[in-house]
């Protein structure tokens, strides 16, 4: 459906792993488990599924303005990677739903592999929702620039987005949408008013990546559902 890396390896990025419980609390699969009977009892249009920054968009007025409306479920766990999502929808975050569009935001904390890695980590839940849900299209949030001035985390976020870029077909059932660069200053610098961490969105931030989101998935949901299944690649 669309190119992933040369080897017949798969990417370690690639390999679904649920979080191990190094607290010892259950946090993790207590919110997996959740979102896994919120299946169960929810009928959503939208999926928004990954990192903290899906989890953390929830607690802003825009989700309620924006996504809430839109029959939205929010299946955000903040820490997870690739592996981490790819898990949770294995084992049971996509049954009994049938979302219009999924929204995928992840990457970030893959700390330990390559931008090449990561990339067809992302590749990959975007394969299992695409067989999952064969009449949905999927929204792959760009990896948003981290830090307050140019380092290497950055460069790799940024070299993630254009594999993605370039390897995703159009038309297609994925869309990649990056929405990060209007938070650079002219110097390359990001501001606490966007990101007070240099990492997680505040209000303001969430607001200018939303916007663009909201406008696409607008768009999505009216089309028919022939519109929305992508032509054969």
């Amino acid at each position: 459906m669309f190119s992933g890396m040369s080897s017949d390896e798969p990417s370690p990025a690639a390999l679904p792993e649920p979080v191990e419980d190094v607290h010892g609390d259950g946090r993790w699969m207590s919110q997996h488990t959740r979102f896994v009977q919120e299946c169960k009892d929810a009928e959503p249009d939208v999926l928004f599924v990954g990192d903290s920054m899906i989890q953390l968009m929830r607690h802003h007025d825009i989700w309620r303005e924006l996504f809430s409306p839109l029959h939205a479920l929010n299946f955000g766990i903040g820490g997870d990677t690739t592996c981490n999502v790819l898990w949770r929808l294995q084992n049971g975050e996509l049954d009994n739903i049938k979302p219009k569009v999924v929204v995928l935001w992840v990457g970030t904390n893959n700390h330990q592999h390559s931008a090449e890695q990561v990339a067809e980590g992302v590749l990959a839940v975007a394969r299992l929702l695409t067989s999952r849900l064969p009449r949905a299209k999927v929204i792959i949030m760009g990896l948003l620039p981290r830090g307050e001035r140019p380092n290497p985390l950055r460069e790799k976020n940024a070299a993630v987005n254009a594999l993605l870029r370039a390897r995703l077909p159009r038309p297609g059932p994925v869309l990649l949408l990056d929405a990060g660069a209007g938070l650079l200053a002219p110097d390359g610098s990001l501001s606490q008013r966007d990101m007070f961490d240099y990492l997680h969105l505040t209000a303001a931030g969430y607001a200018a990546v939303s916007k663009p989101l909201s406008d696409l998935l607008l768009q999505i949901l009216e089309e028919t559902p022939e519109e929305r299944r992508a032509p054969p690649v």
